[in-house]
């Protein structure tokens, strides 16, 4: 069973874009692997909240 997992800031994605990107990434696995293994793909969407974040040793928040 494929699981991939994406991250998002929080808020940056509207439920239907969401719905969109798991749908492409299915299609995309399918595509790759065989698409016998549809029903076994997992994509999970987290969604990162402001200030949850850094890089280069500093601290950010969101930029939406």
């Amino acid at each position: 069973m494929p699981l991939i997992e994406v991250k998002v800031f929080e808020d940056e994605l509207t439920p239907e874009q969401t719905k969109d990107l798991i749908q492409k990434i299915t299609d995309a696995v399918t595509t790759v692997v065989s698409p016998k293994i549809r029903d076994a793909v997992w994509v999970v969407v987290h969604e990162i909240k402001s200030g949850n974040w850094g890089t280069a040793a500093r601290h950010w928040e969101s930029p939406m």
